[in-house]
């Protein structure tokens, strides 16, 4: 069994969380418990460690136009210091991966990937790029440590240790060069985030990563910010409605089957890869959608459980869980579209037993 890979900032709370395995990662799954840790980012603050997230710098005179031609958004609305999620597809319309794109500069692009894929999304670039000696590509993961700062209370804190006005970084826009009191080196701030929740995600030196995780956490004590581990991060994402990939993407979804057309430009002039199947899909509806379920029947709909309309199954749960700032056995299943439309009555195979659900609308939490 090889060893796990830990991020930068792991020293900081190996004694006090709760570790798992997260595709190769020992990283916290809780510190206390999921609902509380929920619960503070919903009303007050939350600092998580997503240093295992992948960067990948695109760079290069044609930079720009290579990333057109394997991303499904239209990065021609990028300006600098503009974010944008986009996902990078295969011919047959299924995901590589959901992902998000920092214009830094004319010409010079951060990609921000999940972790997992991290190599296999830098290998399928370098492919499609085939030693274009007009787009540079770089994994610049290791240099990276990233906190993720999230909840009503986040720029509050944040706010004590940075000059520059963070009520001037609107969503999906970001601020490089940013200096943290008492950190070495500079920081890019975004307004971005996987909770449904206002707040921040901050790029740093990897090596100062561990000083701004103990800062955070002192300067914000007053407003109850807490660490926050994966398992409140999964039901954060799931209330909100955010693709997890693995589970609402991967090789054989498609982000038009997972609700995400609005990521997908199928009217931008660049024939980007899988445009063909993508752009028929919205034309003609997918065979397939996702959608909210909201359990009837007492029992929790998990991933895999096979979902039923009478006799006939219809799909499978992508993710579901007890919700729990809406106190409700919720999921999401990728099922025939047919049975996406609101209040239809479906069924989930729970272990032995088939338990009554219906089709609700997303996302289940609203801020």
């Amino acid at each position: 069994m090889s060893e796990l890979k830990r991020t930068p900032i792991f020293p900081a709370y190996e004694k006090h969380a709760k570790t798992i395995d997260f595709g190769g990662w020992e990283l916290p799954v809780q510190f206390s418990s999921i609902k509380e840790e929920h619960e503070a980012v919903r009303t007050k603050a939350g600092l998580f460690d997503v240093s295992h997230m992948g960067e990948i710098l695109v760079s290069g005179s044609e930079s720009a136009k290579f990333l057109q031609s394997v991303l499904t958004n239209d990065i021609s609305k990028l300006k600098p210091n503009k974010a944008q999620y986009t996902m990078m597809c295969y011919e047959n319309g299924g995901t590589v991966d959901d992902l998000i794109v920092y214009m830094l500069d004319e010409n010079e692009y951060l990609l921000v990937v999940n972790a997992a894929n991290t190599y296999k999304d830098f290998e399928w670039l370098q492919i499609q790029n085939n030693n274009n000696p007009n787009v540079m590509l770089k994994n610049k993961s290791e240099y990276f440590a990233q906190l993720a700062l999230q909840g009503p209370k986040a720029e509050q804190i944040l706010q004590k240790v940075v000059k520059d006005s963070l009520d001037d970084i609107s969503f999906f826009r970001f601020k490089k060069g940013v200096v943290i009191d008492g950190i070495d080196g500079e920081a890019l701030i975004s307004r971005t985030g996987y909770t449904g929740e206002d707040g921040f995600e901050i790029y740093l030196d990897s090596q100062n990563g561990i000083d701004l995780w103990k800062l955070l956490l002192v300067k914000g004590k007053e407003e109850g910010i807490q660490p926050i581990g994966l398992g409140a991060r999964d039901t954060l994402r799931f209330e909100a409605n955010l693709a997890l990939y693995g589970q609402e993407l991967g090789p054989d979804i498609s982000p038009i089957e997972a609700g995400l057309g609005f990521a997908v430009k199928v009217n931008k002039e660049v024939d980007f890869i899988g445009k063909k199947v993508l752009k028929q899909q919205v034309d003609e509806g997918a065979e397939r959608g996702l959608a909210g379920i909201e359990m009837i029947d007492k029992g929790i709909p998990r991933y895999g459980y096979p979902v039923y309309h009478g006799d006939i199954e219809i799909g499978f749960v992508t993710s579901g869980t007890q919700s729990p700032t809406l106190n409700k056995n919720i999921g999401l299943a990728l099922i025939d579209s047919k049975y996406t439309v609101l209040d239809t009555e479906v069924e989930i195979q729970v272990r032995k037993r088939r338990l009554k659900a219906k089709v609700v609308k997303t996302p289940f939490y609203h801020r």
